[in-house]
């Protein structure tokens, strides 16, 4: 695995914009140069001012402006930690470590087709890897999944960088099911991406084995310490059991168990 530099910096709240009940935009930002930071890698958020909250919460990198010098987390508001982070004002000051974890592969042939498939707040590491992959010379294709209209996130931002699909339960917008319903998935490509909900990666690595597709997933099992030292976070692999937090959170899903 690579090893890049870790840093604990304190960064200022610039905004925060609750863009559904369930979700809110973070973009912090920093006097110094914000470091390197690659697609599909994720912060430890300090969260202060919360008594129930003793460890750091593990929050995908969504973006990463260099012209702004922000870095945009997306946040589910779903326990004490995040109900706080919810709450942060522009000014306010957090700490953050980072970077933490490896990144999607990079494919080496421009022309490859790439299909980035995100469920949820799974969207968020899809729209700085399709950032990324655009600005190197790549055309990619999303497919965002959802329950309804109304739970679709930030689909406006994604098309800036490549062509958008989107799968809603109740069919409310684009096509109706789950994302390995959709119609494009039909289609051939050479690498797949997905991050979400684990039967929905389980659902994409299936088909992806299926049709000798290259495919990573991005996991979301809780990442309590983010250095692989508490063991929450524990994957079987073909390597062995393995932290998520430190051997990943990306991997190849030939090296998951989820198909035995």
């Amino acid at each position: 695995m690579f090893y890049m530099k870790k840093y604990i910096l304190d960064m200022m709240v610039n905004s925060n914009c609750r863009i559904h009940k369930n979700y809110c935009l973070l973009k912090l930002g920093t006097i110094d140069v914000l470091p390197e930071m690659l697609p599909g890698q994720f912060v430890e958020v300090k969260v202060d001012h919360s008594p129930s909250t003793f460890l750091r919460r593990p929050i995908s990198i969504n973006f990463v402006d260099r012209d702004t010098n922000e870095l945009w987390l997306l946040i589910q508001i779903v326990g004490d930690g995040t109900k706080q982070m919810a709450e942060y004002k522009p000014g306010d000051i957090i700490n953050v470590e980072l970077p933490l974890g490896n990144s999607f592969s990079i494919p080496g042939n421009r022309n490859d087709s790439l299909l980035l498939i995100g469920g949820g707040v799974g969207v968020a590491p899809m729209l700085y890897l399709g950032a990324f992959l655009r600005k190197q010379g790549f055309n990619p294709t999303f497919l965002l999944g959802a329950r309804s209209q109304e739970d679709v996130l930030q689909s406006d931002l994604f098309h800036q960088y490549g062509e958008v699909y989107i799968t809603t339960e109740n069919g409310s917008l684009g096509e109706k099911g789950f994302v390995t319903d959709h119609t494009i998935f039909q289609n051939y490509f050479d690498f797949i991406y997905a991050c979400g909900p684990k039967p929905m990666m389980m659902a994409v690595a299936k088909s992806a084995i299926q049709r000798n597709i290259v495919c990573e997933v991005s996991l979301e099992n809780k990442m309590a310490c983010g250095i692989g030292a508490c063991l929450c976070c524990i994957e079987k692999t073909t390597e062995g059991n393995v932290c998520v937090c430190s051997e990943g959170p990306v991997f190849n899903i030939k090296k998951l168990k989820w198909q035995n």
